[in-house]
């Protein structure tokens, strides 16, 4: 059964992806892809004429996810410390389902077909990262987080457990636990930043 361009594309984009995952992003190539899949390289080349077109669509994808989350955090209309949850464990969800992610981010050869993946991911990232300071500042205004931390470094301490579950990622490669124990060590952060009541 021939499979629609849109879905024989996203399974290209997919595949790519776990690739990356597994051998490195410098691994990926059409031939790895098409022998993953089954195909040929001619037909990995109708969907997508070159590397660069298929690292475009990767950036695409990626970029689209992480602003969604962002975009969804700042839509709720809840307390800014139930936002700041559903920011860090919504990125967490994300790189558990996409978990070359990371592996993009910090690959080095400026060269490389992903590279333009890793420079607007990080543009991503700064946005997620301003939003994370924004609900610190606003946890602090509501009262629910302590003022005696400026928030920047708030910001920082909570990012750091985002970065250490991601560089237990890296050295594991297993992403299963990457949003349960997300949810525990974030709980407990954020418990110690939490406003002491004054009765």
């Amino acid at each position: 059964m021939t499979k629609h361009p849109e879905g024989r594309k996203a399974e290209i984009v997919d595949t790519a992806l776990a690739l990356a995952f597994e051998a490195g992003p410098n691994r990926v190539t059409t031939v790895a892809i098409a022998e993953r899949l089954g195909l040929t390289q001619p037909a990995i080349y109708r969907h997508y004429r070159s590397k660069a077109d298929l690292w475009a669509a990767i950036t695409d994808r990626l970029g689209a996810e992480v602003a969604g989350n962002i975009a969804r955090v700042e839509a709720m209309e809840s307390p800014a410390l139930d936002r700041l949850r559903a920011l860090v464990l919504g990125h967490l969800a994300l790189v558990r389902h996409t978990p070359a992610l990371p592996e993009i981010m910090l690959a080095r050869d400026p060269n490389s077909a992903d590279a333009v993946v890793r420079v607007a991911m990080q543009a991503r990232m700064a946005a997620f990262q301003h939003t994370l300071l924004r609900l610190c500042e606003a946890g602090q205004a509501e009262g629910a987080l302590t003022t005696d931390i400026d928030p920047r470094d708030l910001a920082a301490l909570i990012m750091g457990v985002l970065q250490s579950l991601i560089l237990r990622l890296l050295l594991t490669r297993n992403p299963g636990l990457l949003v349960e124990d997300g949810e525990r060590l974030l709980a407990l952060q954020i418990a110690a930043f939490e406003r002491q009541s004054e009765d």
